[in-house]
């Protein structure tokens, strides 16, 4: 059995007769009969039944015809693969993402994007998981980096990084001069923290049932720009991703600690629509994380690659 056997038995079902399929594949009619011949020799079984000038399938050719067609796509899709790879990659990127990631990943990544894909047009749009995911299901956005876990069979998902969330406290605050902070010390505190529903709250909200701490939530938002500027004006106490605050806690703007025994983690990480073939700059998007996600401040003092399950120094 060859593709070329394959590739005639499909013509065949196709067209319902010998004659039709070779003039379809450019052959005599006795070549097509011969190659179907020996393709049921081989079987021993019969792959059509003969009905004068008609032919009818049988269901050993019915399980044949399946197969070509799985190999014939393959063959398609790998075709395609290759010459879309040695093509330029240009067009448009819609590319989305939630606000802490659009500030604090984003930058990075589209810096390194640009230098080596300068023909790719990416547009950029902050949005929060829910409208996030209908934009990929709406076919208005084609790749989204947003916090998993994401429950959909129309969305594939890709974990890509573990940020680290830490307790965020003005630098004035009595919290940021305990040597070390525990779950206790949480206990009526007022907070500031990310709105309900998105991954990084369940992650805190988590952490805090785990604990048995009933936070006194004083502000929700999905903007943590603000959730910062409230924080260092003594509005109250946080817990966010360490790369958001990074640069303020070394300019002594902000603290920030680990919370005694506790590591507060969310897995970030692509999502795109599920498809047969994912576009080139799709793809392309997503090896360029790889390449700059050691750059990124996921963690402090712990490499941004560190596998799951290891914990980092106190």
């Amino acid at each position: 059995m060859d593709l070329r056997q394959l590739e005639i038995l499909r013509a065949v079902a196709g067209t319902g007769s010998f004659t039709a399929a070779g003039r379809q594949l450019h052959l005599s009619q006795s070549a097509v009969s011969r190659q179907i011949l020996l393709l049921e020799e081989e079987l021993k079984e019969q792959v059509f039944l003969r009905l004068g000038r008609k032919v009818r399938i049988t269901p050993t050719g019915t399980r044949l015809l399946g197969l070509s067609e799985r190999m014939f796509q393959d063959l398609e899709q790998t075709r395609a693969s290759i010459l879309e790879s040695q093509q330029t990659v240009s067009g448009t990127l819609r590319l989305v993402g939630g606000m802490t990631v659009c500030l604090y990943v984003f930058p990075t990544l589209l810096k390194a994007f640009r230098r080596q894909y300068p023909d790719v047009d990416v547009k950029l749009q902050p949005a929060a998981t829910p409208r996030l995911l209908r934009q990929l299901r709406g076919g208005t956005a084609d790749l989204g980096l947003v916090t998993l876990p994401i429950d959909d069979p129309n969305i594939v998902s890709i974990p890509v990084m573990r940020e680290e969330l830490l307790l965020v406290t003005a630098p004035q605050h009595p919290l940021a001069r305990k040597k070390h902070i525990l779950p206790r010390d949480l206990v009526r505190q007022p907070f500031v923290l990310f709105e309900p529903g998105s991954g990084s709250r369940k992650a805190i909200d988590a952490f805090f049932a785990r604990e048995h701490v009933a936070p006194q939530v004083i502000t929700e938002t999905e903007n943590v720009e603000i959730i910062k500027a409230l924080v260092r004006v003594g509005m109250g106490i946080t817990i966010i991703p360490y790369q958001a605050v990074a640069r303020e806690v070394r300019a002594r703007q902000l603290f920030c600690a680990r919370i005694g025994g506790h590591q507060i983690v969310r897995e970030t990480g692509w999502v795109h629509l599920r498809t047969e073939r994912v576009p080139r700059a799709v793809q392309e998007m997503m090896r360029t994380l790889e390449r700059v996600r050691p750059d990124l401040k996921l963690s402090p003092g712990v490499p941004a690659r560190r596998k799951s399950g290891t914990s980092p120094r106190s």
